[in-house]
C-alpha cells in the first residue's frame, strides 16, 4: 500500500483484499483482517506527511508542502493514499522508505489485534463496518507517528545544502554552415 501511493502495487494489494471480502463475509475472518490491515496501512502515508509537515517538522518542509499537509489530513482519514504523492515527488528517497516502514507496522498491528473490516473503502468514515475500531485507530496512529518521525529524521540527517552555482563563461553557439549561408 505504501510503496507507490496509489500506483499499480498499491492497487494489487487493495484488489487482493477486496477480492477476499466475500470469503470473509461468508465466515472466514482472516480475509476481513486483511481488508482492515490494507485500509489502515493505506491511510498512514498521507496522515504521516500531514503530521510531519504541519505539526512535528514544519521547518523541514517547504511552504507548498505545509499547505499540502493540510489537505493530506482529510485524504488520509478517507483512505486516499495519493495524498502523500506531492511529498514523495519532492523527496522520494526519504518519504517512500519511511512510509513503507510505518505501513508495515500498522498492518502488523492491525493483524495482531485481529481487527476486521467489512467495508472495502472509506477510511474512518466506515467505522461501523470495522470491528475493534479503537485498536484499528491505535494501529493507524502508531504507524503514522513512526512514519512521520522517520521522515523527519531522514530529512534532518540529509539536510540539503544550498546549491552553489558554478558556471564558466558561456560559449557561443555553433551555427551550422548551411544555416549561416542563408
Amino acid at each position: 500500500m505504501c510503496f507507490d501511493l496509489g500506483g499499480p502495487v498499491n492497487k494489487v494489494a487493495y484488489g487482493f483484499a477486496t477480492a477476499n471480502l466475500a470469503a470473509g463475509i461468508a465466515g472466514d475472518n482472516r480475509y476481513l483482517e486483511i481488508m482492515a490491515a490494507v485500509m489502515a496501512a493505506g491511510m498512514v502515508p498521507p496522515l504521516a506527511m500531514a503530521l510531519a509537515s504541519t505539526v512535528l517538522g514544519r521547518k523541514l518542509f517547504s511552504p507548498a508542502e505545509r499547505e499540502n499537509g493540510k489537505a493530506a489530513w482529510l485524504l488520509g482519514l478517507s483512505f486516499i493514499s495519493e495524498g502523500a504523492i506531492p511529498f514523495a515527488a519532492a523527496d522520494i528517497f526519504r518519504v517512500i522508505p519511511a512510509a513503507m516502514v510505518g505501513g508495515a507496522v500498522t498492518g502488523a498491528l492491525s493483524m495482531a489485534f485481529g481487527v476486521t473490516s467489512k467495508a472495502p473503502h472509506g477510511g474512518i468514515f466506515v467505522f461501523f463496518a470495522i470491528d475493534s475500531f479503537p485498536l484499528w485507530i491505535l494501529s493507524i496512529a502508531v504507524g503514522t507517528v513512526v512514519t512521520a518521525v522517520l521522515v523527519i529524521l531522514l530529512k534532518r540527517f540529509a539536510r540539503r545544502r544550498p546549491l552553489e552555482i558554478v558556471a564558466d563563461e558561456p560559449e557561443p553557439a555553433a551555427v551550422p554552415q548551411a544555416v549561416a549561408a542563408h
